[in-house]
């Protein structure tokens, strides 16, 4: 693809996901109520200030779990900056399409690390266990990336799941941890604890998802770059 059909092609947002009935009207509602000097940077500030509360927090749940419900106050804050800075920029027809695409992803790779070294840092799930899960995400994200650049499809969404459902699903898993117990588990060749069992099934499914929907597209993208003859 040469120059002027990399500046002529447009991403095709797909964001399919199981919650976005609540969450679209949601999102158009703040843009709407916005106050007019809230501007897209502030909000992704806010997802910046957000990501690095929800690593110290879990860190600070050595000393005491009640630091798991600012985990998830930072969820939810991180939740508002991250989905609304674009959202807003659109409604207000302020984008910058590249500005915006390239501190938007980068900060998402900061807030997985920082996120998942934090996990990793708590006394819930071995550093080791929350790594395997950043290393899956991180494949996801890339698997976004690459198929945004080749086919012009932005596909947040796999399987009616996405971002937004995977800050719920951890502020369950904070509520258990502050709640629940740990136990060794004995899977007869090997020793467990039952959250580095669930942060492994986690992992596992992020690198099957990447698997299949990494071969999937092959066939397509073939006929698209069909060699010159």
């Amino acid at each position: 693809m040469n120059t002027e059909q990399k500046e002529k092609k447009t991403d095709v947002r797909v964001n399919d996901i199981l919650l976005g009935p609540l969450e679209r009207p949601a999102l158009a509602f703040f843009c709407r109520n916005m106050p007019s000097w809230v501007t897209p940077d502030h909000l992704t500030i806010l997802g910046v200030i957000s990501f690095i509360l929800i690593g110290v927090s879990y860190y600070l749940a050595n000393f005491s779990p009640w630091f798991l419900w600012l985990a998830s106050f930072g969820l939810v804050l991180h939740w508002y900056g991250d989905s609304l800075d674009g959202s807003l920029a659109r409604f207000r027809k302020i984008e910058r399409p590249k500005f915006g695409y390239y501190v938007d992803h980068i900060a998402d790779a900061y807030a997985t690390a920082i996120i998942c070294i934090g996990i990793g840092l708590s006394p819930y799930v071995d550093f080791s266990f929350a790594m395997l899960i950043l290393v899956g995400y991180l494949l996801m994200s890339i698997l976004v990336y690459i198929t945004s650049n080749v086919t012009g499809i932005f596909k947040i969404s796999y399987g009616k799941f996405g971002p937004t459902e995977m800050r719920v699903l951890v502020i369950l898993v904070n509520m258990y941890f502050f709640w629940g117990i740990n136990p060794m588990l004995n899977l007869g060749l090997f020793h467990i604890k039952f959250l580095n069992l669930g942060a492994l099934a986690v992992a596992v499914f992020l690198y099957v998802l990447f698997i299949i929907h990494s071969l999937k597209p092959l066939g397509e993208i073939a006929k698209l770059d069909k060699p010159k003859e």
